[in-house]
């Protein structure tokens, strides 16, 4: 769900952190790729995003703006899900990394370090039991949007 330039200073914090080699160009190509099958074929896509994430501040004006601009476009598509979890007081789970379910044999985690592929049919329940309970928390529809909209207008 990212635009090219909002991956591109997502990765290139990373790469500060973790490397010296600079692949950014080649990773950033590589997840723009990868996007083009929400636009195809049948498959459902449910995606939930954190709201501190909308106003995280990576990036100038200019990429955020396009950024949530594309989280409402890619919101408004008919195989596609984004639920927004409110920022509030009393939450009592909470993942403490990135993570992607494909259906229900893989799950790949974003680390600091790098990315683990999980298979274990044990550890693919945990993940699915926390996005459930995450979904759960998520707002959808105009009210998602309404968050996006929202943090979409304190750049102005």
């Amino acid at each position: 769900m990212q635009t090219y330039g909002y991956t591109e200073d997502v990765l290139r914090a990373v790469q500060r952190r973790r490397v010296q080699i600079d692949d950014v160009a080649n990773a950033v190509a590589a997840r723009m790729e990868r996007q083009r099958v929400v636009h195809e074929g049948q498959r459902r896509f449910a995606f939930l995003v954190e709201e501190s994430v909308l106003g995280n501040g990576l990036g100038d004006v200019d990429t955020q703006a396009e950024q949530l601009d594309h989280l409402l476009s890619i919101s408004a598509l008919p195989n596609v899900s984004v639920g927004v979890v409110p920022t509030r007081l009393g939450r009592t789970r909470m993942p403490v990394e990135g993570f992607w379910i494909f259906d229900t044999t893989q799950v790949n985690v974003e680390l600091v370090s790098g990315y683990l592929t999980i298979t274990q049919p044990s550890e693919v329940a945990m993940y699915a039991d926390t996005f459930t309970v995450l979904a759960e928390m998520a707002v959808y529809g105009a009210k998602a949007r309404a968050l996006i909209s929202k943090a979409l207008d304190t750049l102005t």
